[in-house]
């Protein structure tokens, strides 16, 4: 089994620069995962693991086959201090994976009858976009839907603040234009929460197809989401400020669906 011991090593230097730069996540098209949950949703979501790094003092040989799922994964046993140069987490679980992004087109969702999908314009902190993840997958809804996307999703921020959940779920990037047009050609009713022009969300019906639709703290929704939605609706405030976090806008939303369809 190969070993590498130094954090000179070029393969190495590469993985930094697969960690820090979106340019060479998209060049390569790979990224790194760091952790066993994530390492394993991502295996189970279908994602190809090309190579495993491990510290042998923290993952027995019996542990990591679990997560070599093809003859083609590459194993790697790697040092404290080169894991320590990889690793974005205090705690140290001693595996990281690198893996081979998907396709995150439009046309590659595969919705059931009466899909329940959330989209969200232009999420730019890590944090947030990991926690809609979280959200979307404690819902198990269809897909999440990214309209106008700020920042890669495989950004190890992202990664790791979804906590692996950008594997459970089907997930796609696309123009506001383009999401609207995919949602329309396929009969989904599109709820956009806004301020403008609404009414409140627990008045509306959300049993058959339906998209829900959230924006930013600090902008809201685009104007064409306004105008090309269904239903423009919106979470009533009862303290002096008029928004909430995306992440909890959206799970009011969702489990509101959820509540209505009978789960």
């Amino acid at each position: 089994m190969k070993q590498i011991t130094s954090v000179q090593n070029p393969f190495i230097k590469s993985l930094v620069q697969l960690q820090e730069k979106s340019k060479t996540r998209k060049q390569t098209g790979t990224f790194l995962i760091e952790g066993k949950r994530e390492i394993e949703l991502a295996s189970k979501g279908g994602y190809v693991l090309e190579t495993i790094l491990f510290l042998s003092d923290l993952v027995s040989e019996k542990e990591l086959n679990q997560f070599v799922t093809s003859n083609e994964t590459e194993k790697i046993e790697i040092s404290k201090e080169v894991y320590q140069k990889l690793a974005y987490r205090d705690t140290t679980e001693g595996i990281l994976a690198i893996a081979k992004t998907k396709s995150l087109q439009l046309s590659n969702l595969q919705l059931s009858k009466n899909p329940l999908i959330l989209v969200a314009e232009s999420p730019e902190k890590p944090g947030n976009i990991g926690a809609l993840l979280r959200t979307a997958d404690a819902a198990n809804i269809d897909a999440v839907i990214i309209a106008n996307p700020k920042s890669d999703l495989y950004n190890p921020n992202i990664v790791r603040s979804s906590v692996g959940c950008l594997f459970t779920r089907q997930i796609a990037t696309a123009t506001s234009e383009e999401v609207i047009a995919f949602l329309k050609a396929n009969n989904i009713a599109i709820f956009s929460a806004t301020l403008q022009d609404s009414t409140t969300y627990h008045s509306q019906n959300y049993t058959t197809p339906t998209a829900l639709v959230v924006g930013t703290e600090a902008t809201g929704l685009s104007e064409i989401w306004r105008t090309e939605s269904t239903k423009n609706i919106i979470i009533p405030m009862q303290g002096e400020i008029d928004s909430m976090n995306v992440s909890v806008a959206a799970a009011i939303l969702l489990f509101e669906a959820k509540r209505q369809r009978g789960f």
